[in-house]
């Protein structure tokens, strides 16, 4: 597949082209600076500089993608992640490009549930409430969207390695989870969901 990766050189971002790379994809990767990147040399990847907000850049970048793979932020401030997202669901509409994967976080919604005290009330309601309020319009304008999406809301994350092995799509109450997941597994069930319409419209959690 033709494969728009947003976020490309971010924490996951780099897994997502790594493993799209050896999966055979074509990937081109959206990047702020093609200069500053850890993205490997490849025969099937290109690199479009430019920026998320930007939105004849993005839509110059979508046109004749099949899937759209979006794992943009910035850190822990807010507006790039929903602006953002915003920009590039109108980049697919004008470029008739349906299907985006989009990376939001474990506690947005019902899954709210699913965090424990530490992560609702001392992380995501003071040190993160301003990237928890960007995931949430992020949400908020893919739903609203006429693409084929999944939202995957992954916990919190870890260096591990890539094993395949994660609880997926659990229910809000589930208190067994971990709350941890590695990058690599994060970018695995990502592109799992290329060929799988198990998880559209729908907002899967992920965690150990």
């Amino acid at each position: 597949m033709k494969l728009l990766i947003l976020g490309a050189t971010g924490s996951i971002g780099l897994h997502l082209v790594e493993q799209a790379l050896a999966q055979g994809h074509l990937v081109t990767a959206f990047v702020r600076n093609s200069l500053t990147t850890d993205l490997p040399r490849h025969p099937a990847l290109q690199l479009i500089q430019g920026d998320v907000l930007d939105y004849l850049t993005v839509e110059k970048a979508m046109s004749g993608q099949h899937a759209v793979l979006c794992t943009i932020g910035a850190g822990r401030k807010g507006f790039v992640r929903a602006e953002g997202t915003r920009i590039i669901l109108r980049a697919m509409a004008a470029t008739d490009v349906n299907r985006i994967i989009v990376q939001s976080t474990l506690g947005v919604g019902d899954s709210w549930q699913n965090l424990t005290f530490f992560w609702k009330y001392i992380m995501f309601s003071l040190l993160l409430r301003d990237a928890f309020a960007d995931h949430q319009q992020q949400e908020k304008y893919v739903r609203e969207s006429h693409t084929d999406w999944t939202i995957v809301r992954p916990a919190a994350f870890t260096d591990g390695n890539r094993t395949g092995l994660y609880k997926q799509g659990f229910p809000a109450n589930d208190r067994r989870i971990t709350a941890k997941i590695s990058r690599a597994d994060v970018a695995d069930f990502m592109l799992k969901q290329l060929d799988n319409d198990m998880y559209y419209y729908k907002t899967p959690g992920l965690s150990y």
